[in-house]
């Protein structure tokens, strides 16, 4: 998240932990597999709409207790069934807006800095979170030192605070470390500690790196994917660095400036995954983001390969039950006017939402 955020935050004093990490303490139990609200509504039953999947095939959903029972064959249609939008960077414990996000057709985010105390509370409406809970930083740095001081950061000092912290989110259920790395963040000699720590767990680990030095220092430290489209310009080996690991796109949030814009390309180019993202929060847009989608094609990404951004490929990265409609999957699923991977804008304003076998839109 961005500074320009910060004069909407008041500051308040952070509550102190033993050891060189401070932050709210979490009293709350995580959810399952770390993506609260999940199940959170109450499953439904009986027949669901019609139209045709992403193989062609033309079908009417069947679902009983929130799942997809059955595809019986169907007259031909111009509605597309499709698997929801998933965000992958929101800060929906800092803007209050979880509860419109299921309507609006994105069923599943992730929360990528959070206080202690968020971890393990269930998302309103059924909307599933993946959470990071406070990213890890320098004692008083980014965020600490600005829209971050009500516990949206970790400060923590040396190893032994460091894997202290890692361990205590994970026992609290985060399924994604985050490492602030510009902005006064972590210091540098501590990044790979975090990354091992947070890898033993299981766990993917996320980079705060606007800047060519902060994206070289997580790539050499081994984490997983930026959370950030850098906006600084990269270098060739910096892009290389990043093959093979993952980028969340977050343009529209930074001005969609065109070093960034080129930077998503060349990581794309490279081997990098791209994830859609907005930062949500910081972007004041409690929807899919036209915005977004619209630089997402500037950076190279064709309305196929946004499509597969918005939906399939962040359920796979995630493990999420969100990308396919299929028997025995969770009912949670678009009814749009026009194929998306032709109009990926067709995400932006779906005519049925479907939530665990519930239609909410």
């Amino acid at each position: 998240m961005s500074r320009a955020v910060a004069a909407v935050v008041a500051l308040v004093s952070l509550v102190s932990l033993a050891g060189a990490c401070s932050a709210p303490r979490s009293s709350t139990p995580p959810g399952a597999n770390g993506a609260n609200g999940a199940n959170g509504a109450n499953g439904a039953s009986g027949e669901g709409p019609s139209g045709t999947l992403p193989d062609g095939a033309a079908v009417t959903v069947a679902i009983a207790n929130g799942a997809i029972t059955g595809l019986a064959p169907a007259a031909a249609s111009e509605r597309w069934l499709w698997p929801p939008v998933i965000d992958s960077h929101v800060h929906v414990a800092y803007w209050d807006v979880a509860a419109r996000l299921p309507a609006a057709g994105i069923a599943a985010v992730v929360d990528l800095a959070a206080p202690e105390r968020a971890l393990g509370e269930a998302a309103p409406g059924g909307l599933a979170v993946v959470q990071a809970g406070p990213m890890l930083t320098r004692p008083g740095g980014y965020p600490l030192d600005g829209w971050g001081a009500d516990g949206y950061g970790l400060g923590c000092a040396d190893e032994g605070a460091v894997r202290a912290a890692v361990a205590r989110l994970a026992a609290a259920g985060a399924r994604v470390v985050k490492l602030a790395l510009d902005g006064h963040g972590l210091a540098a000699e501590l990044v790979p500690v975090a990354v091992r720590a947070a890898h033993a767990r299981g766990m993917k680990v996320a980079v705060h790196a606007l800047s060519d030095a902060s994206a070289a220092l997580g790539a050499a430290a081994g984490a997983d994917l930026l959370a950030h489209t850098p906006v600084g310009p990269l270098a060739p080996a910096t892009v290389r660095a990043w093959s093979g690991r993952a980028v969340i796109s977050t343009l529209a949030a930074f001005g969609g400036g065109d070093e960034a814009v080129a930077n998503l390309r060349a990581l794309r180019d490279a081997g990098a995954v791209v994830l859609y993202g907005t930062d949500m929060g910081n972007l004041r847009d409690d929807r899919p983001s036209p915005a977004e989608v619209k630089l997402l094609g500037r950076a190279g990404l064709d309305d196929a390969a946004i499509a597969a951004a918005m939906t399939t490929v962040p359920a796979a990265y995630w493990d999420l039950p969100l990308g396919a409609l299929a028997p025995g999957r969770d009912a949670s699923f678009l009814v749009l006017d026009g194929d998306p991977r032709k109009d990926a804008r067709a995400l932006l304003a779906p005519r049925e939402v479907w939530l665990h076998g519930a239609r909410i839109r």
